[in-house]
Parts: C-alpha cells; sequence; structure tokens
C-alpha cells in the first residue's frame, strides 16, 4: 500500500508533485471523480475511465466509510483495451468532509476526500445565516479541511450591506478568509480564482440556490454545467448539480461541487466544535467541573460570562444546540451498536440451537 502525506501539510508542495507524478507514472494509481450507483469514474494520466468494485473489496468493507468517495486515491486494474478499471484498494485518506445522513439512522455520509480548503458558500440575500454557517465550518474543520467562505451575489448589495454581512462573521468569531463575489456578473471572480493553486483540491459546500453551479462554470471557463431559477418566494434553488463531482480547472486546480444541502446533520465533531466556537471552549476549561453541562452548575465559566454579557447570548445558543445534536448521534450510534450486539447474540443462540437439534 503506498504512503501518502496528507493534504495542506507543511510538505504539501512536495505532496502534490509526487501524486502528480505518480498519476503519470503509476498505472495502477487513479483518483476518484464521481461515484454512481453501480460504478465509479477514475481519472489517471490518460483522463476519466469508468470503474467497477472488486467483489472481494466491497465485502470486505466494514461500513460504507470504507467505500471509495469523491476525491478517493484508490488501486486498480486496467481491463478491455484500458477503457475499464477494476478498484482493489484505497488509499489512506489525508482530510475528509462528513455528515450525518439523512434519514433516521445514525449513520455518517462521505461527501468528498483529500481536501485542501472547502469554500463554504451563502448569498447574500436571505440564504445569509450565521448558524447554518458555523454548522458547516465545525464540520469542515473536523475533517482538518482548511474553510474559507464565499458571499456569492454581493452586487445585490451595496458597500454597507456587504460590510454589514462580514461584520456579523467577525462578530461570531469567526476568522476564516471571506470571498465577496458574484458568479454571475464576474464581480470577485478573477480575485477568487487567482487563490486556487495548481495541484490543490477544493470543495463548493452550500445550500441549493446560493449559486455553486454558476461559480463551477465561471471557474472552468464554460458553461460545462446546467443552472436553475431561484424561487421568488423562498430564495431556493433545485438541485441542479446532483452528484459530486471532481474536475480539473484550467489553473491546473481540482475542484470538487456538491449538490445543495437542505439539511447538515451533525456527527461527532468534537475537535471542529473547539476550533470554531475557540472563545467557549476556553471558558469551558475554566469550569469548576470537567464534566460541566454549562446549562445548571454552580462555578460555570460559560454561564458566569453569559450572566455578565461578556458571552453573546444568541452564540452560546448555537453551541448549545450542536452539542446537543453531537451528543444525540453519540447516544444514537451507541443504541445501534448496542441492537447490533444483541442480534448478533441472537443469532449465535438460534445457530446453536438447530446444532443441538440436529445431534
Amino acid at each position: 500500500m503506498l504512503a501518502f502525506l496528507p493534504f495542506g501539510s507543511i510538505a504539501s508542495r512536495q505532496y502534490r508533485f509526487q501524486i502528480h507524478f505518480l498519476m503519470i507514472h503509476n498505472p495502477s494509481l487513479f483518483r476518484v471523480s464521481s461515484v454512481h450507483r453501480t460504478h465509479l469514474t477514475v481519472l489517471n494520466g490518460a483522463g476519466e475511465i469508468r470503474a467497477e468494485l472488486t467483489g472481494r473489496f466491497r465485502f470486505m468493507a466494514e461500513s460504507d466509510e470504507a467505500l471509495p468517495v469523491v476525491g478517493d486515491w484508490v488501486e486498480a486494474e486496467l481491463f478491455d483495451n484500458d477503457t475499464l478499471a477494476i478498484v482493489h484498494d484505497v488509499q489512506p485518506r489525508g482530510t475528509v468532509l462528513r455528515r450525518r445522513a439523512a434519514g433516521g439512522e445514525a449513520a455518517v455520509q462521505l461527501m468528498a476526500a483529500n481536501v485542501d480548503v472547502a469554500f463554504i458558500v451563502q448569498s447574500c440575500d436571505r440564504d445569509f445565516n450565521v448558524a447554518r454557517l458555523e454548522r458547516y465550518m465545525v464540520a469542515v474543520r473536523d475533517g482538518d479541511v482548511a474553510p474559507e467562505i464565499i458571499l456569492n451575489k454581493a452586487d445585490l448589495l451595496d458597500d454597507v450591506g456587504q460590510d454589514a454581512l462580514v461584520t456579523a462573521i467577525r462578530a461570531s468569531g469567526e476568522a476564516a478568509p471571506i470571498h465577496l463575489v458574484s458568479a454571475e456578473s464576474g464581480f470577485g471572480m478573477h480575485a477568487l480564482a487567482r487563490r486556487l493553486e495548481s495541484g490543490r483540491t477544493y470543495c463548493l459546500l452550500g445550500s441549493s440556490g446560493v449559486g455553486k453551479t454558476t461559480l463551477t462554470n465561471h471557474l472552468l471557463g464554460t458553461d460545462a454545467f446546467s443552472t436553475g431559477a431561484v424561487r421568488e418566494d423562498d430564495h431556493r434553488g433545485r438541485h441542479t448539480t446532483t452528484s459530486r463531482h471532481l474536475m480539473e480547472l484550467p489553473s491546473g486546480a481540482w475542484l470538487i461541487d456538491t449538490p445543495g444541502m437542505r439539511e447538515f446533520g451533525m456527527v461527532s465533531s468534537e475537535d471542529g466544535l473547539a476550533e470554531t466556537f475557540s472563545d467557549l471552549d476556553t471558558l469551558a476549561g475554566e469550569c469548576r467541573f470537567r464534566d460541566c453541562s454549562h446549562e445548571v452548575e454552580e462555578g460555570c465559566a460559560v454561564l458566569g460570562a453569559l450572566a455578565a454579557s461578556s458571552l453573546d447570548a444568541d452564540r452560546y445558543e448555537r453551541y448549545m444546540k450542536l452539542r446537543r445534536e453531537m451528543a444525540h448521534y453519540d447516544r444514537s450510534v451507541a443504541e445501534r451498536r448496542r441492537k447490533d450486539k444483541e442480534t448478533g447474540k441472537l443469532y449465535k443462540r438460534i445457530q446453536a440451537e438447530k446444532k443441538d437439534r440436529r445431534l
């Protein structure tokens, strides 16, 4: 198995050169560009190729998280005159973007792997929402991906309105880079495109209707993907992007566009939460009890700061909401494991009883 340095490490430039070299000179190394129900598409030095998983690899996968996702590096063999790749291994991931899978089951959905920078896209209209932004920030940082913020449709606001949105983000304690752009008119897009470094991988995350597909088309320099209108009543858009796709930009950078997400469920993301809410994390370290819930305890530094008005009440509520959601996920996972264990014991007992009856 090949060993790789994580994307974004100190040696990232040398690492990216090694990857480019290996893609050209190692015929068994590919990168996943898209995932479909029945197959994958992968990239090597020759271009994009249809790919399938070996039965053994799929059978041995302990969970869906072990299966390839967009951005993964995989080892495969070529067949049918190099028109089909059979994947038999996934390389260790440097970074990963994940969320709680939609529905009631406590499961994780991987969105992309080996991403250097995640652009969290919000539009300068009614989509702008600090709570939603923080939610994305927590998940991105938990996956060791560097977050940056794109405020699209900035041409809808004057300078005062734009400054107000930036001020609201900074007031929440967020220090990540902010890009004010309009993918439709081109405002700010040249400066954004210049930030994309050759060999690095970027990902667009955001709700439907924020303009991710228009951003992608602008960065590609072509209308490769269709865009949809935004509804007037709620400023929501249709899912014009229906699947994740890795593509190379003219600059040599790699970009992953993702479908719009109407919900972004949290999984266990303690590191991301601590980094995004570093002020509350610092206060929590000063609490009287190590397992302080920051709700009712005496000697809670968080509640003390809240009472003294040195901590914003809305920010406290957003922090607590994410904590509760993560705790609920952890309880759901523990309950599922308990049930799986009981099911396994039941199966073994039934098998043993059948064996006894045969004797």
